[in-house]
Parts: C-alpha cells; structure tokens; sequence
C-alpha cells in the first residue's frame, strides 16, 4: 500500500505520527459515518411553515400552535421528545407570561457517548424596534430570519439522523423567550436557554453549538467573538470543518460579540459557540420575512452541522 500511495517508509512514518497527533488533538477513536445530503428546499419549507403560524410571542396562539407543529416534526422520527414549561413575570405587563422549551432527543448507535446539544429559539420578537414604518414599532415580528431559520435547520438535521443515526447522542433544543427584552433591558432575553442551562446541563453535553439567524439570502457568518475567545477549540473546529466543505459563506475573521443563547449554556458549564450572521439588514423589522432568506442559505448551515454531528473526530475541550 505504501508504494502504491508513492510513500516510502519515512514518509509513512511521519503521516502516522500526524495521525496520532490528530487523535491527540480531537479524540478520533472511531470511523466517521457519511451524512445523508442535507435538503436546503426541505429545511427552507419548514421555515415558511413557522412563519405561517403568524409572530411566535410567547404565551400567544400562534407560539402554541408552531409548538405543536414542532413536536408532531420530532415525533413522526421517532424522537424523544420532552418539555419544559415555566412562567416568566413580565416586568411591561406586570403578568407571568408561560413559556415552554422543546427538548428532542435522538440515541445514537454509540449510546454510551455523552450527547451533544444543538440549540436554536422558536419565538419571535414582540416588537419591531427598526421598522421602517414606524406606526409598526409596537407590532410583533415574523422573524423568518430571526428565530424560524435555525429551527428549521434542526428540523432538517431530524430527518438526517432519523434516516441514517449518528454515533453520538444529540439534543436538539427549541428554546422559547430568547427575544423578549426591550433594547437595554438585558436581563430579560435568553429566557428559555438560561431556564434549561439552570436545569443541570453541566456534565450532561461535551459541547453544543447554537444557530440563529441563519437564513439571510445574503449570507455572511463570521466567527463570534465570545465563541472565539472563550472556547476557542471548538470555534477553530467549526471554522476548519466549513473550510473543509468549501462554504465561502463561513468568513474566517470575527466580527460580532453577540449576547445569545450560547452564553446561558456556558454559564451553565458546556462548552458552546454561536453560529450567527448579523450582519443582516431586516433584523427587528418588518421585513424579516421568508423573501429575505434563501434554501441555499439554510443548506450551508445544514451541511456544516450534519458533518459535525457525523464525524467522531470532535475537539478534546477543558
């Protein structure tokens, strides 16, 4: 095999000490297993799907009936699929508004394996801070991009794993609440993230990865700043798998310190980055609708996600 590669032994040597290394670096211990392909048009259906339903406000009709939609998805691939309800006092209001966090959960064929979560937010903001109308400004948005988007990409991923399981164990999370606050009033987003990372997450995942506003048919995703500085590895991972499909899409620079729901999960003590495109002019207005996001978009994502979530070489975090 060696001649037939052109390698003579020094050099067969090395490519084996580069091996090892490699192991050394990301824990490879197992074959990778080859993703199913990845459907952009699917996953972009399933945002036209939630954008149907009208703005996802918590507590609302329309929060409920996506809910259920969401859950009727899972169920159907014989997902696990769990929830966790909880109410929040809205300080504007001065009521308890309810909320409630999907949970699907998918065992892999390696069901010793601690899980991997993948994360991304189904409700939408109940008010457009930048509409371009501004008798709009107190109306609450479809958020297409802004919340639908990374939905729908796990949506997708579900039919994936359902066709041909993975090795590892994953929960894909639909958080509620995560766009609530009004500008400035920080404490009160992240609402469903910060409710599931006090939940006791901390030894449960080896990492997790969050997506959020990932449908811009003009797609630019750069590396998130807190993502970088503070778990590097796994961030440099992301970065190297979209080099390795060629997603030119994947700019490798930061750009964005974003506040999302990857940092409640780290508070909660699993490593987590943000996949983010924000630079994406109908955020928070009224035209954060599906004609501003694209299949194509949302298969970049896709793809990305299905490599990661087949392959066993993952970083070895601290």
């Amino acid at each position: 095999m060696a001649r037939e590669f052109g390698l003579n032994f020094a050099m067969l040597r090395s490519v084996l000490l580069q091996c090892f290394v490699m192991s050394l670096m990301f824990g490879c211990s197992k074959q990778d297993v080859v993703p199913p392909e990845f459907n952009g048009q699917r996953a972009f259906s399933y945002l036209v799907g939630q954008v149907e339903f009208g703005p996802r406000v918590p507590g609302t009709e329309a929060s409920e009936a996506c809910r259920s939609y969401l859950v009727r998805h899972f169920q159907s691939l014989s997902f696990e699929v769990d929830s966790q309800s909880f109410s929040f006092y809205d300080p504007y209001s001065r009521s308890d508004v309810p909320l409630v966090n999907v949970i699907a959960r998918f065992h892999g064929t390696d069901d010793a394996a601690r899980s991997i979560v993948l994360m991304a937010h189904y409700d939408s903001r109940p008010r457009t801070d930048y509409a371009f109308d501004s008798t709009l400004r107190d109306q609450p948005i479809d958020g297409a991009n802004d919340g639908a988007s990374g939905v729908a990409v796990l949506m997708e991923l579900g039919n994936l794993m359902a066709e041909r399981p993975p090795r590892c164990n994953l929960d894909l999370v639909l958080v509620d609440g995560e766009d609530w606050g009004r500008l400035g009033d920080d404490e009160y987003y992240l609402l469903g993230s910060r409710h599931f990372a006090a939940s006791g997450i901390r030894d449960r995942y080896r990492f997790g990865i969050v997506v959020d506003m990932v449908g811009d048919a003009n797609q630019e995703i750069f590396r998130e700043e807190f993502s970088q500085k503070f778990v590097t590895e796994l961030n440099d991972f992301v970065w190297s798998t979209a080099r390795q499909l060629n997603l030119s899409t994947f700019q490798d620079t930061t750009r964005h310190a974003m506040m999302d729901d990857h940092l409640s999960l780290n508070v909660g003590g699993v490593p987590a980055v943000l996949i983010v495109d924000f630079d994406y002019p109908y955020w928070h207005t009224e035209y954060d609708r599906p004609d501003r996001c694209s299949a194509e978009s949302l298969e970049n994502v896709g793809r990305l996600l299905a490599q990661i979530v087949y392959t066993s070489s993952w970083p070895k975090l601290k």
